[in-house]
This record gives C-alpha cells, sequence and structure tokens, in this order.
C-alpha cells in the first residue's frame, strides 16, 4: 500500500511551487523576488521535516534562515545574546 499522508518535505515542497506560481501575478520587477522566496522555501524543508508538522512551517522557517544568512554574510552570529536583567548596564 502507498503512504496514506503527505511528508512535511513534501508539503512544502508544494507551498513553493504554489508561492512559485503565485509569483508570476506580481509586477515584472517584483517576480524575481517571489522566485527567489519560492527556492527558499526549498533549501532546508528535508531538516525542518525532523522537528516540524506544518508544511507551511518549514517552508518560513527555511525562508527565515536563508534571510538571516543573507544578514550575516561573514556568519559573525555566536547565538542569542546575553540576557540583560533590568537595571543592568551591559556594552554591546
Amino acid at each position: 500500500m502507498g503512504r496514506t499522508y503527505r511528508s512535511v518535505r513534501m508539503g512544502s515542497h508544494d507551498v513553493a511551487a504554489r508561492w512559485l506560481k503565485a509569483s508570476r501575478a506580481l509586477s515584472k520587477e517584483d517576480q524575481i523576488y517571489g522566485q527567489r522566496l519560492a527556492e527558499m522555501a526549498k533549501v532546508h524543508s528535508s531538516e525542518a521535516f525532523y522537528a516540524l508538522d506544518d508544511p507551511l512551517e518549514a517552508a518560513v522557517f527555511s525562508v527565515l534562515i536563508e534571510i538571516l544568512k543573507k544578514a550575516d554574510p561573514d556568519r559573525r552570529y555566536k547565538g542569542p545574546r546575553p540576557r540583560v536583567e533590568k537595571g543592568e548596564d551591559v556594552d554591546i
């Protein structure tokens, strides 16, 4: 018998395909961004499969990871900033 449900990876690829189709309705100059968004949605879908149940959540997670990587090209981010208690003075 075949699979009775779709995996998160397959579902996130479906989401990316819908986003790609929707990007055709955008203006010519915005279409490239819709296409890039659809590509980004597929990049981490296999990894997200292990932690997430929802294909849309996996696609958005993948896109956000790619956006963060683009925002930090030198890969300088070393983890969350230290927690600062109210009234504490911290040099950042």
